[in-house]
Protein backbone atom coordinates (compact mmCIF):
# COMPACT_ATOMS: atom_id res chain seq x y z
CA UNK A 1 0.00 0.00 0.00
CA UNK A 2 1.19 3.49 -0.86
CA UNK A 3 0.19 5.61 2.13
CA UNK A 4 0.14 9.36 2.78
CA UNK A 5 0.04 10.67 6.36
CA UNK A 6 -0.61 14.39 6.84
CA UNK A 7 0.65 15.97 10.04
CA UNK A 8 3.37 13.33 10.16
CA UNK A 9 5.33 15.30 12.75
CA UNK A 10 2.38 15.47 15.12
CA UNK A 11 1.37 13.38 18.10
CA UNK A 12 -0.73 10.91 16.11
CA UNK A 13 1.18 11.14 12.84
CA UNK A 14 4.48 10.23 14.50
CA UNK A 15 2.86 7.23 16.23
CA UNK A 16 1.42 6.03 12.92
CA UNK A 17 4.78 6.35 11.19
CA UNK A 18 6.43 4.26 13.90
CA UNK A 19 3.93 1.44 13.33
CA UNK A 20 3.74 1.27 9.55
CA UNK A 21 5.43 -1.88 8.28
CA UNK A 22 5.78 -3.03 4.69
CA UNK A 23 4.16 -0.01 3.07
CA UNK A 24 5.52 2.94 1.10
CA UNK A 25 4.79 5.92 3.34
CA UNK A 26 4.89 9.61 2.48
CA UNK A 27 5.17 11.88 5.53
CA UNK A 28 3.52 15.22 4.82
CA UNK A 29 4.50 18.00 7.20
CA UNK A 30 4.70 21.78 7.44
CA UNK A 31 7.21 22.81 10.12
CA UNK A 32 8.44 19.75 12.00
CA UNK A 33 9.98 17.15 9.69
CA UNK A 34 9.44 13.53 10.71
CA UNK A 35 12.43 11.19 10.94
CA UNK A 36 10.76 8.30 9.10
CA UNK A 37 8.86 7.81 5.89
CA UNK A 38 9.46 9.86 2.75
CA UNK A 39 9.21 13.46 4.01
CA UNK A 40 7.29 15.95 1.87
CA UNK A 41 6.94 19.53 3.06
CA UNK A 42 3.83 21.44 2.08
CA UNK A 43 1.39 24.09 3.22
CA UNK A 44 -2.07 22.53 3.40
CA UNK A 45 -3.59 25.96 2.77
CA UNK A 46 -2.08 25.93 -0.74
CA UNK A 47 -4.75 24.01 -2.65
CA UNK A 48 -2.72 23.74 -5.85
CA UNK A 49 0.32 22.44 -4.02
CA UNK A 50 -1.71 19.83 -2.11
CA UNK A 51 -3.47 18.66 -5.27
CA UNK A 52 -0.22 18.45 -7.26
CA UNK A 53 1.69 16.55 -4.57
CA UNK A 54 -1.07 13.99 -4.11
CA UNK A 55 -1.38 13.59 -7.87
CA UNK A 56 2.34 12.83 -8.11
CA UNK A 57 2.29 10.34 -5.23
CA UNK A 58 -0.93 8.58 -6.30
CA UNK A 59 -1.58 7.09 -2.85
CA UNK A 60 -3.83 4.12 -2.18
CA UNK A 61 -4.79 5.61 1.18
CA UNK A 62 -4.51 8.92 3.03
CA UNK A 63 -4.65 9.45 6.80
CA UNK A 64 -5.45 13.11 7.37
CA UNK A 65 -4.37 13.95 10.92
CA UNK A 66 -3.55 17.64 10.44
CA UNK A 67 -5.79 20.14 12.22
CA UNK A 68 -5.65 23.41 14.07
CA UNK A 69 -6.53 21.91 17.46
CA UNK A 70 -5.91 25.01 19.58
CA UNK A 71 -9.54 25.57 20.57
CA UNK A 72 -9.06 29.14 21.75
CA UNK A 73 -7.04 30.11 18.68
CA UNK A 74 -9.78 28.72 16.45
CA UNK A 75 -12.30 30.89 18.28
CA UNK A 76 -10.12 33.97 17.81
CA UNK A 77 -9.10 33.32 14.19
CA UNK A 78 -12.01 31.87 12.23
CA UNK A 79 -10.25 32.39 8.90
CA UNK A 80 -7.22 30.29 9.84
CA UNK A 81 -9.33 27.59 11.53
CA UNK A 82 -11.57 27.25 8.49
CA UNK A 83 -8.61 27.20 6.08
CA UNK A 84 -6.88 24.34 7.90
CA UNK A 85 -9.75 22.31 9.32
CA UNK A 86 -12.26 22.63 6.49
CA UNK A 87 -10.77 23.99 3.26
CA UNK A 88 -7.67 21.78 3.37
CA UNK A 89 -9.80 18.76 4.26
CA UNK A 90 -12.05 19.42 1.27
CA UNK A 91 -9.03 19.71 -1.03
CA UNK A 92 -7.69 16.38 0.22
CA UNK A 93 -11.12 14.75 -0.11
CA UNK A 94 -11.41 15.93 -3.73
CA UNK A 95 -7.97 14.52 -4.49
CA UNK A 96 -8.85 11.23 -2.79
CA UNK A 97 -11.94 11.01 -4.99
CA UNK A 98 -9.97 11.72 -8.17
CA UNK A 99 -7.27 9.19 -7.24
CA UNK A 100 -9.58 6.50 -5.86
CA UNK A 101 -7.78 6.65 -2.51
CA UNK A 102 -9.25 5.54 0.82
CA UNK A 103 -9.38 8.50 3.22
CA UNK A 104 -9.18 8.33 7.00
CA UNK A 105 -10.13 11.66 8.57
CA UNK A 106 -9.28 12.25 12.23
CA UNK A 107 -12.15 14.14 13.82
CA UNK A 108 -12.98 15.04 17.40
CA UNK A 109 -15.35 14.64 20.32
CA UNK A 110 -15.80 18.43 20.15
CA UNK A 111 -18.33 18.03 17.35
CA UNK A 112 -20.76 17.33 20.23
CA UNK A 113 -22.32 19.86 22.61
CA UNK A 114 -21.46 17.93 25.78
CA UNK A 115 -24.98 17.87 27.18
CA UNK A 116 -25.18 14.08 27.62
CA UNK A 117 -21.79 12.40 27.18
CA UNK A 118 -20.93 8.90 25.99
CA UNK A 119 -21.83 9.84 22.44
CA UNK A 120 -22.15 7.03 19.91
CA UNK A 121 -21.78 7.19 16.14
CA UNK A 122 -25.51 7.77 15.62
CA UNK A 123 -25.77 10.83 17.87
CA UNK A 124 -26.30 14.16 16.13
CA UNK A 125 -23.31 16.53 16.34
CA UNK A 126 -23.93 20.03 17.71
CA UNK A 127 -20.59 21.81 18.25
CA UNK A 128 -20.50 24.75 20.66
CA UNK A 129 -17.14 26.22 19.59
CA UNK A 130 -15.62 27.11 16.24
CA UNK A 131 -13.02 24.34 16.41
CA UNK A 132 -15.75 21.73 16.64
CA UNK A 133 -17.72 23.54 13.94
CA UNK A 134 -14.83 23.43 11.45
CA UNK A 135 -14.12 19.77 12.18
CA UNK A 136 -17.78 18.94 11.60
CA UNK A 137 -17.65 20.91 8.33
CA UNK A 138 -14.73 18.67 7.36
CA UNK A 139 -16.78 15.57 8.16
CA UNK A 140 -19.69 16.81 6.07
CA UNK A 141 -17.45 17.62 3.12
CA UNK A 142 -15.99 14.12 3.16
CA UNK A 143 -19.43 12.49 3.34
CA UNK A 144 -20.62 14.58 0.38
CA UNK A 145 -17.58 13.86 -1.79
CA UNK A 146 -16.63 10.28 -0.97
CA UNK A 147 -17.98 6.82 -0.33
CA UNK A 148 -14.60 5.24 0.48
CA UNK A 149 -13.75 6.92 3.79
CA UNK A 150 -13.51 6.54 7.55
CA UNK A 151 -14.27 9.41 9.92
CA UNK A 152 -12.49 8.53 13.17
CA UNK A 153 -13.52 10.66 16.13
CA UNK A 154 -11.17 10.76 19.08
CA UNK A 155 -10.63 12.67 22.33
CA UNK A 156 -7.71 14.27 24.24
CA UNK A 157 -4.78 12.56 22.53
CA UNK A 158 -1.65 12.20 24.66
CA UNK A 159 1.64 10.36 24.31
CA UNK A 160 5.26 9.97 25.35
CA UNK A 161 6.84 12.46 22.95
CA UNK A 162 6.15 16.18 22.51
CA UNK A 163 5.28 16.51 18.83
CA UNK A 164 5.13 19.46 16.44
CA UNK A 165 6.38 21.75 19.17
CA UNK A 166 3.40 21.05 21.45
CA UNK A 167 3.25 19.34 24.85
CA UNK A 168 0.16 17.22 25.53
CA UNK A 169 -1.86 17.23 28.75
CA UNK A 170 -0.20 14.15 30.28
CA UNK A 171 3.37 15.36 29.66
CA UNK A 172 2.50 18.88 30.86
CA UNK A 173 1.07 17.46 34.06
CA UNK A 174 4.01 15.12 34.64
CA UNK A 175 6.50 17.92 34.09
CA UNK A 176 4.61 20.35 36.32
CA UNK A 177 4.05 17.95 39.22
CA UNK A 178 7.60 16.57 39.04
CA UNK A 179 8.83 20.16 39.39
CA UNK A 180 6.60 20.75 42.41
CA UNK A 181 4.32 23.20 40.61
CA UNK A 182 0.67 23.62 41.51
CA UNK A 183 -1.72 23.16 38.57
CA UNK A 184 -5.38 23.98 37.96
CA UNK A 185 -7.41 21.12 36.49
CA UNK A 186 -11.09 21.12 35.54
CA UNK A 187 -13.01 18.85 37.88
CA UNK A 188 -16.26 18.67 35.91
CA UNK A 189 -15.26 18.37 32.27
CA UNK A 190 -15.55 14.75 31.13
CA UNK A 191 -13.58 13.28 28.24
CA UNK A 192 -12.19 10.00 26.88
CA UNK A 193 -8.38 10.41 26.99
CA UNK A 194 -6.63 8.56 24.17
CA UNK A 195 -3.06 7.25 24.12
CA UNK A 196 -1.57 8.03 20.70
CA UNK A 197 -0.05 4.58 20.25
CA UNK A 198 -3.35 2.84 21.04
CA UNK A 199 -5.11 5.14 18.57
CA UNK A 200 -2.46 4.52 15.92
CA UNK A 201 -2.89 0.75 16.27
CA UNK A 202 -6.64 1.05 15.80
CA UNK A 203 -6.26 3.30 12.77
CA UNK A 204 -3.74 0.95 11.16
CA UNK A 205 -6.19 -1.94 11.59
CA UNK A 206 -8.96 0.16 10.05
CA UNK A 207 -6.66 0.95 7.12
CA UNK A 208 -5.72 -2.68 6.54
CA UNK A 209 -9.36 -3.79 6.72
CA UNK A 210 -10.81 -0.71 4.97
CA UNK A 211 -13.30 -0.03 7.77
CA UNK A 212 -15.69 2.62 6.45
CA UNK A 213 -18.18 5.13 7.81
CA UNK A 214 -17.92 6.81 11.22
CA UNK A 215 -16.14 5.17 14.14
CA UNK A 216 -15.37 6.48 17.61
CA UNK A 217 -11.73 5.67 18.35
CA UNK A 218 -10.76 6.96 21.77
CA UNK A 219 -9.75 5.59 25.12
CA UNK A 220 -12.33 3.33 26.74
CA UNK A 221 -12.66 5.30 29.99
CA UNK A 222 -14.95 8.27 30.63
CA UNK A 223 -13.15 10.43 33.18
CA UNK A 224 -13.08 14.04 34.27
CA UNK A 225 -9.90 16.00 33.61
CA UNK A 226 -9.36 15.85 37.38
CA UNK A 227 -9.74 12.06 37.49
CA UNK A 228 -7.31 11.79 34.57
CA UNK A 229 -4.79 13.92 36.47
CA UNK A 230 -5.21 11.89 39.66
CA UNK A 231 -4.66 8.63 37.76
CA UNK A 232 -1.42 10.10 36.42
CA UNK A 233 -0.42 10.99 40.00
CA UNK A 234 -1.16 7.45 41.14
CA UNK A 235 0.74 5.82 38.26
CA UNK A 236 3.87 7.94 38.82
CA UNK A 237 3.54 8.28 42.63
CA UNK A 238 3.34 12.06 42.42
CA UNK A 239 1.82 14.45 44.96
CA UNK A 240 -1.94 14.87 44.28
CA UNK A 241 -2.14 17.88 46.61
CA UNK A 242 -0.40 19.91 43.88
CA UNK A 243 -3.57 19.57 41.78
CA UNK A 244 -6.09 22.32 42.36
CA UNK A 245 -9.63 21.21 41.28
CA UNK A 246 -11.38 24.05 39.47
CA UNK A 247 -14.91 24.32 38.08
CA UNK A 248 -14.61 24.43 34.30
CA UNK A 249 -16.54 27.70 34.27
CA UNK A 250 -13.63 29.25 36.18
CA UNK A 251 -10.93 28.02 33.80
CA UNK A 252 -9.22 30.73 31.81
CA UNK A 253 -10.62 29.57 28.46
CA UNK A 254 -11.60 31.89 25.64
CA UNK A 255 -13.78 29.39 23.76
CA UNK A 256 -16.59 27.38 25.37
CA UNK A 257 -15.92 23.68 25.95
CA UNK A 258 -18.46 20.84 26.06
CA UNK A 259 -19.08 19.68 29.62
CA UNK A 260 -19.14 15.97 28.73
CA UNK A 261 -17.87 15.00 25.29
CA UNK A 262 -16.90 11.44 26.25
CA UNK A 263 -17.24 8.89 23.46
CA UNK A 264 -18.96 5.51 23.44
CA UNK A 265 -16.47 3.06 21.87
CA UNK A 266 -18.74 -0.01 21.94
CA UNK A 267 -18.68 -0.30 18.14
CA UNK A 268 -14.89 -0.11 17.88
CA UNK A 269 -14.52 -2.58 20.76
CA UNK A 270 -16.78 -5.06 18.99
CA UNK A 271 -15.29 -4.92 15.48
CA UNK A 272 -11.58 -4.33 16.05
CA UNK A 273 -8.86 -6.72 17.19
CA UNK A 274 -6.98 -3.72 18.60
CA UNK A 275 -9.36 -2.49 21.28
CA UNK A 276 -9.78 0.94 22.86
CA UNK A 277 -7.72 0.79 26.07
CA UNK A 278 -8.75 1.77 29.60
CA UNK A 279 -7.16 4.75 31.30
CA UNK A 280 -5.21 2.50 33.69
CA UNK A 281 -3.83 0.30 30.91
CA UNK A 282 -3.01 3.33 28.77
CA UNK A 283 -1.11 5.11 31.54
CA UNK A 284 0.81 1.93 32.36
CA UNK A 285 1.77 1.68 28.70
CA UNK A 286 2.71 5.38 28.61
CA UNK A 287 5.01 4.85 31.60
CA UNK A 288 6.72 1.97 29.78
CA UNK A 289 7.10 4.10 26.65
CA UNK A 290 8.63 6.96 28.64
CA UNK A 291 11.09 4.53 30.22
CA UNK A 292 12.11 3.05 26.86
CA UNK A 293 15.15 4.78 25.32
CA UNK A 294 14.30 6.52 22.04
CA UNK A 295 16.15 5.19 19.02
CA UNK A 296 17.92 7.52 16.61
Amino acid sequence: MKLVITGAGGLLGSALLAMVKGHEVYSLYNEHAPSTGIPVRLDLRDKNQVTEILRKIKPDAIVHTTALTDVDRCERDHTLAKAINYDATTTIAKSAKDLGAFLVYISTDYVFDGEKGMYNEEDIPRPINFYGHTKLMGEQSIKELLSDYLIARTSVIYGSTPSSGKVNFALWLLDSLSSGKTVNVAMNQFVSPTLNTNLAEMIMECLERRVKGILHLSGASRVSRLEFALEICKTWSLNPSLINPVDMSKMNWYAPRPRDSSLDVTKASSILMRKPASIKDSLYRLKEELNTPKRG
